[in-house]
């Protein structure tokens, strides 16, 4: 007998530039298909919650993203009625998205079964507040700049688990090199 429903496993998804720039101009800036499927890969069937930034930086024919719930936060009611009007879940905070998530959470995920998908100050809240267990982030070995950062996971609460390829790194097919990383926080199962 268990004594209740688990908690679900948070993570967040992002990919960087190997100086952390995460975004530019409300847009990302670079186009890597093989890191796109590599989201759409670890994602699949798991819910999104993301900032209204992220959500109107997605092209309008991908938004909802497909096959997965989606929830933008936003604290905004005309946005919200947008939202709402293509699909989406409005929520006011982070908070209330990961609450409203977990009261309804069916996912078959193999990673996560919630996952933060940004933008910047969406993933600052989850590490300062220790809301995620997982980050999957694609470094990507560019030099772009950029106007939004990754967050920081301090070393004295998150632990590198594995890098991929074990090598150093993958040669997408422009010829840029990227990674996936998983950082867990410390003192959380893996499960």
């Amino acid at each position: 007998m268990t004594g209740g429903p688990r908690q679900p496993r948070i993570g967040m998804i992002w990919a960087q530039t190997v100086d952390g720039v995460i975004g530019a101009e409300g847009g990302m800036p670079w186009h890597l298909p093989e890191d796109l499927r590599h989201f759409r890969r670890t994602t699949a069937a798991a819910p999104l919650i993301m900032g209204r930034k992220t959500w109107e930086s997605l092209p309008a024919r991908f938004r909802p993203l497909p096959g997965r719930r989606n929830v933008v936060i936003t604290s905004s009611d005309d946005r919200a009625a947008e939202i709402t009007g293509a699909g989406a879940e409005p929520v006011s905070s982070l908070p209330a998205g990961l609450d409203l998530l977990s009261a309804t959470l069916r996912s078959e995920a193999e990673e996560a079964d919630i996952w933060i998908m940004g933008g910047g100050s969406v993933y600052a809240r989850a590490v300062a507040e220790d809301l995620a267990e997982l980050a999957v982030v694609t470094v990507i070995d560019l030099p772009e700049p950029g106007d939004t950062l990754a967050p920081t996971l301090p070393k004295d609460r998150w632990a590198l688990e594995s890098v991929q390829p074990a090598s150093g790194w993958w040669h997408a097919e422009s010829g840029v090199r990227y990674r996936i990383e998983h950082h867990r926080r410390r003192g959380m199962n893996v499960s």
